[in-house]
């Protein structure tokens, strides 16, 4: 009976104390809450902890950065362009205990986070240029001058600074600024960390006039280019036909020569052959006249002692 006794209480022991110890580990912390109120501090220290056991509970919450993603806005900037502003944030729980106060749970806080960060962007995007918002650091932004662009391709790059320098570093310094006076007015136990603006783009009607504009430029510098190229061939044929006909000058002149200095030639042959034999020259001669002049068709009507005929009446 004893021995039962004792089971009894080793078990009602290991109950109690499995009830009334709890392990944190690093990545969390916790509140105890007792018939729904938190009691005592919060706990951030891992390791092993006591409460009382079936009359409290633990609520544990993760110490790592967390992540807020927001959805995209649209927001007037001072100079009246609207632009889509794409933001995230990085954030963790600084005070379980207020946290659980006003917030909850995670989701609750995402959702508080919407309203405070997203109002925030709001205000500071709406009082920058949009030069400010888009450029980081302050180097001049350069603008393409469409309407002065000269013809040539040497000033085809001409540009004008313009008059706003960046400012993006500044306006995500200003907006975590605000957010973090916000929540520690609210003393929501939440610590934002880092802001950042992940995308920013036009509405959809700006951008489709942007990229019109951009291809009607492009097109126009492609039709200038087209031209010049059009200019070069036209004057790299001229250059190919002038050539030409310098070397075709230059070959007729050449032949011409040759042709001279081959005639001249002939001559001289003809001469000494001619002084050789006078009677065979003739003969020679008389003949290649013949082939020249006579064919099958041809009719002549010459009388018997005409020279022509010398050596055809011959016997």
């Amino acid at each position: 009976m004893k021995q039962y006794i004792a089971l009894i209480i080793i078990v009602a022991g290991i109950i109690l104390f499995s009830g009334s110890v709890f392990i944190i580990d690093e990545s969390e912390q916790a509140i105890v809450i007792q018939f729904g109120r938190p009691i005592g501090e919060s706990i951030t220290d891992a390791g092993m902890h006591y409460k009382m056991p079936f009359v409290q509970e633990v609520l544990k919450f993760d110490k790592r950065l967390m992540e807020w993603d927001g959805e995209a806005n649209e927001i007037p900037t001072k100079d009246n362009k609207y632009i889509f502003i794409d933001t995230f944030a990085r954030w963790r729980i600084s005070d379980p205990l207020r946290f659980y106060k006003s917030a909850k749970n995670e989701y609750m806080a995402q959702s508080r986070l919407d309203d405070i960060i997203d109002g925030a962007v709001r205000d500071e995007i709406s009082n920058r240029v949009m030069q400010e918002i888009i450029l980081s650091t302050t180097r001049e932004m350069v603008i393409r001058d469409i309407e002065t662009v000269d013809e040539t391709m040497e000033q085809s790059e001409n540009v004008q600074p313009d008059e706003h320098e960046g400012a993006r570093l500044d306006i995500i310094s200003e907006i975590l600024a605000a957010v973090t006076s916000n929540l520690t007015d609210l003393e929501m136990g939440i610590e934002v960390i880092d802001v950042q603006l992940k995308r920013i783009n036009y509405n959809k009607q700006v951008r489709e006039k942007l990229f019109n504009r951009m291809i009607s430029e492009q097109s126009r510098i492609a039709e200038k280019y087209r031209a010049q190229g059009q200019g070069q061939k036209q004057e790299i044929m001229g250059l190919q036909i002038q050539r030409k006909k310098e070397i075709l000058s230059d070959a007729y002149l050449k032949s011409q020569k040759i042709k001279g200095e081959a005639d001249a030639e002939a001559v001289t042959i003809y001469a000494e052959t001619y002084g050789q034999s006078e009677e065979f020259f003739n003969f020679i001669r008389t003949l290649e006249t013949y082939e020249k002049t006579l064919d099958s068709s041809t009719k002549l009507i010459l009388s018997t002692d005409n020279p022509y005929l010398k050596y055809l009446n011959k016997k």
